[in-house]
């Protein structure tokens, strides 16, 4: 055993040496130089070909400008200090609480946090490295005591509020005063400079414009509630702290709400909402931090093909122009029903996920929001995959056992299963007891149109879009596979888009839940990709400084059995060549798959389609996506989706309208030259014929779901999306006295000079349609 003096020398000697090493540390730093802190750089996007697409993220080289203490008010200095640091003019800049909490979580491989001190934070702001290793957290510990030791207490203040981000591309707090409030920093008022101090805990979360192609929950009105709470926060710390009077503090009630947003020129047309959805991917697939890409210095490679963007883009600008006339062309009720109206797309490759092109509305710097991400439109009859995804893997439940039951006991379905396909069908558990809905009552389920067809198979219902039939294969199968075929596909839940409303939902089935066209186009390539399931993805690489930080690799998963997803594909074939997807057939002849989406009270219209090379969906609606205020309670108001009876001219918007039309354009756009492919057949059949809810020929034991008699029919409540019937054609008005009615794509009553078959039927143009509005599901 040592003995005490043995001891006692070594703990000298490595306190000696620790001290050694700490002095040698502190006299190797220097103190950080503002000016170098603004010379960061930008980010470069490539296109999927690797030719630039634009530079950007750099805006913090250029919307920044050194000021001096004396041009930075009082207010805005005590309104940080009372935020962040309430000690800072009297400590030594660094908190070794803070700093031993980051030693310890680092040690632990946990993640590393900011420095607790307004001197720490000055410091990282200077550091052109932003990684958070342990190595970059010690050499700042080391700068921070020296700053706080060397540098006056004035100039770490000016110095930390001239390199802070504030969001917006506005790096210090002169550039801040300018983006948020049009003046100078001198210009503030201390309301103001309350404001801006809480957006440094993270303009992400208290922008009141919203930052959801960072974060999904950072949206307008929870950031306006953040702010608020932060920036009366900060008010009264500032009375607590003797920063301010309780009388100034009471003369302050009004909330400074800052300018809207002003968008970069070069962001532009579609280009703005491709880098938006690169920069969410690196961001949510923790590629980089959000301090490293608004650092810059990234070159970021895009799945993004500049050919099919242009032509997805053009497609759309082709309905537009011919169709959709805002300012009283085509009227309904008194409404300008072309009015709001909005487009979203999106083409994925089924070998892989890449995303290839967008559609994400008419200009991003003045379309805020990304229409090929989730926008809140439900997808009606395009859902209808799905269920018989569920039904062809999982199958139909028998009807002597209980609710939750093991495939074993299961049956699965062939697409030559028989359903009622009668309007208003009552629609049975698995078990042949009447379904009810959550207030106890039954549910009879109708047609788009009044369909009434007493029994069809799944093919026929497929290619009818026929609800009735889809809600009762939903049901017999049980709407949580339903769910978990959804999922299987590629499709995602979220806080909004209702995809996990399954529970108790008989129209659950047929697409209630709103996913993203992105995520559409993706689950439909799992289909056509034989049952293999890539997740969408915007980014291939992304290299700093001539290294390779981030490379994709694929992550197939098997969602499917070959077989199923053939079979579907094979449905959804005779869906385009003789059902309600007949406006999408190529000119060509070129194979290809797809299916029609309406919803309840035509708030929404869906195509969803693919060839061998590519899958796209097109969606179209009516909203206003601009953030209007409540004025009393000052809260954001939540625009509803609005009705497109008579839109474009059209009786009504159906799948097949619009939204076929501009998936049949871009297609052959984005096809040429490439050659016509096959599907490939299924190698055997999928399942047993099932008899649903009709008689079968010979009583089989796989059936599902007897009939029993109800006898007082409900109404379907208007929670329901709608399918497609035959599509009425749009009436424009003329420069005639005499209004005609024009041949569309989708017109089948054209005969061949061009001009409408007489049918012995007329209508106003442009008085929406000559009919009570027909309510139900599907499309």
């Amino acid at each position: 055993m040592p003995s005490w003096r043995q001891v006692t020398a070594v703990c000298i000697g490595f306190f000696g040496a620790l001290v050694g090493v700490i002095g040698v540390a502190y006299a190797m730093v220097s103190v950080p130089d503002v000016n170098l802190a603004a010379k960061a750089q930008n980010n470069v996007y490539y296109w999927a070909d690797g030719t630039p697409m634009i530079a950007t993220g750099g805006e913090n080289s250029v919307n920044r400008q050194i000021i001096t203490i004396d041009e930075i008010p009082k207010a805005m200095q005590d309104a940080v200090v009372s935020a962040e640091n309430k000690t800072f003019w009297s400590d030594k800049g660094v908190d070794p609480m803070g700093i031993t909490r980051a030693i310890y979580n680092m040690a632990r491989g946990g993640e590393t946090q900011g420095g607790s001190t307004i001197t720490q934070q000055y410091v990282k702001n200077t550091r052109l490295d932003q990684q958070q290793t342990f190595s970059r957290k010690f050499k700042e510990l080391f700068i921070s005591i020296k700053v706080g030791a060397t540098m006056k207490k004035s100039d770490i203040m000016a110095g930390y509020l001239n390199t802070s981000y504030f969001g917006r591309g506005a790096y210090g707090i002169q550039a801040a005063a300018r983006t948020y409030y049009g003046v100078n920093a001198i210009q503030l008022k201390p309301s103001q400079c309350a404001f801006l101090a809480a957006l440094l805990k993270g303009p992400t979360y208290f922008d009141p414009a919203g930052n959801t192609d960072v974060d999904p929950t950072a949206t307008p009105a929870n950031n306006l509630k953040n702010s608020k709470e932060r920036w009366a926060w900060i008010l009264d710390q500032e009375v607590k702290d003797g920063k301010m009077t309780a009388a100034d503090r009471a003369k302050i009630t009004a909330y400074p709400m800052p300018q809207a947003p002003k968008k970069n020129a070069q962001m532009a047309g579609q280009i703005g909402y491709l880098v938006e959805l690169a920069k969410h991917y690196v961001l949510n697939n923790k590629v980089l931090t959000d301090d490293q890409l608004t650092q810059g210095g990234y070159q970021i490679y895009t799945t993004f093909q500049k050919p099919k963007v242009d032509a997805l883009e053009a497609a759309v600008k082709k309905v537009q122009k011919q169709y959709i006339k805002p300012g009283g062309t085509h009227m309904d009720n008194g409404e300008d029903v072309d009015k709001f109206v909005q487009f979203g797309g999106a083409s994925v490759n089924p070998k892989d996920g890449a995303i290839e092109a967008i559609y994400g509305g008419t200009d991003y710097t003045k379309h805020f929001t990304n229409n090929a991400d989730e926008t809140g439109a439900q997808v009606g009859s395009t859902f209808k995959p799905f269920v018989l995804a569920a039904a062809m893997t999982d199958g139909v439940r028998d009807p002597k056992l209980g609710a939750d039951q093991s495939d074993d006991s299961r049956q699965k379905v062939s697409p030559d299963s028989v359903f009622s396909g009668k309007n208003k069908q009552q629609i049975m558990d698995y078990n042949g007891k009447p379904w009810l809905n959550n207030d106890g009552q039954p549910w009879f389920q109708p047609n788009d149109d009044g369909d009434n067809l007493p029994r069809v198979t799944l093919r026929e219902a497929l290619d009818k879009s026929l609800n009735a039939p889809f809600v009762q294969l939903g049901v017999d199968v049980g709407t949580d596979r339903v769910y978990q075929a959804a999922l299987k596909a590629g499709l995602v839940p979220s806080a909004s888009n209702a995809l996990k409303d399954y529970k108790n939902s008989a129209t659950y089935s047929i697409g209630t839940s709103s996913p993203s066209a992105i995520r559409m186009a993706g689950a439909y390539a799992t289909f056509d990709n034989h049952g293999e399931q890539n997740d969408p993805y915007s980014v291939s690489k992304v290299l700093h400084q001539g290294e390779n930080v981030y490379q994709h690799k694929a992550k197939t998963k098997v969602a499917f059995d070959a077989n199923v997803a053939d079979t579907i594909t094979g449905m959804l074939t005779d869906v385009i060549k003789k059902g309600t997807g007949t406006t999408a057939q190529l000119p060509d002849g070129r194979p290809a798959a797809g299916k029609t989406g309406t919803t309840d009270d035509n708030k929404s219209a869906w195509f969803d389609g693919y060839t061998p090379q590519l899958s796209t969906s097109i969606v179209m609606y009516r909203r206003d996506d601009q953030t209007h205020i409540d004025k009393k309670t000052g809260k954001a108001l939540n625009n509803p989706f609005l009705k497109m009876y008579g839109t474009g001219g059209a009786a009504k918007i159906h799948g097949n309208s619009f939204p076929a039309q501009i998936w049949k354009d871009y297609m052959s756009v984005a096809l040429k030259g490439q050659p016509q492919t096959a599907f490939e057949k299924p190698s055997g059949d999928v399942g047993e014929v099932v008899y649903g809810n009709v008689k079968s020929p010979t009583p089989p034991p796989t059936a599902t779901t007897p009939t029993a008699p109800v006898t007082t029919p409900m109404t379907t409540p208007p929670t329901t999306p709608p399918t497609s019937p035959s599509w009425t054609p749009p009436t424009n008005p003329t420069p005639s006295d005499t209004p005609t009615t024009p041949c569309f794509p989708w017109d089948t009553n054209c005969n061949n000079t061009g001009s409408p078959t007489p049918t012995g039927t007329s209508t106003t143009p442009g008085n929406g349609p000559p009919t009570k509005h027909t309510k139900g599901p599907g499309g």
